[in-house]
C-alpha cells in the first residue's frame, strides 16, 4: 500500500460541464492546503463512478506543482489562471 488515503466528496451537479466547471472552482480554492492534489480530481456520473473525466491538466511544471488549467487546454502550461 502506498500510505496515501483518497477522501471523495459526492457533490451532485446537473451534467457533465457543470460538474467539472464546479470541481475546477473547489480545485482552485482548496490549492491552499499542501496536501490538495488538483491534478488527480475527477469527476463521474452517480452511476457510473468507474468512468472518471479527469478536470485539471495533469502535468507537472517546473519545481513539481501542476497546471491548473482544464484538462485538454491549449497553449501551455500555467501555474495561473491566463486572463
Amino acid at each position: 500500500m502506498s500510505g496515501r488515503y483518497v477522501i471523495h466528496l459526492p457533490v451532485v451537479a446537473a451534467d457533465l460541464p457543470a460538474a467539472q466547471r464546479l470541481a475546477r472552482v473547489v480545485g482552485r480554492w482548496i490549492t491552499v492546503l499542501p496536501m490538495m492534489d488538483p491534478g488527480e480530481m475527477t469527476v463521474s456520473e452517480e452511476d457510473e463512478q468507474f468512468l472518471r473525466h479527469r478536470v485539471f491538466c495533469d502535468l507537472r511544471l517546473p519545481g513539481g506543482r501542476r497546471c491548473i488549467l482544464r484538462d485538454g487546454h491549449e497553449g501551455e502550461c500555467a501555474r495561473r489562471l491566463r486572463r
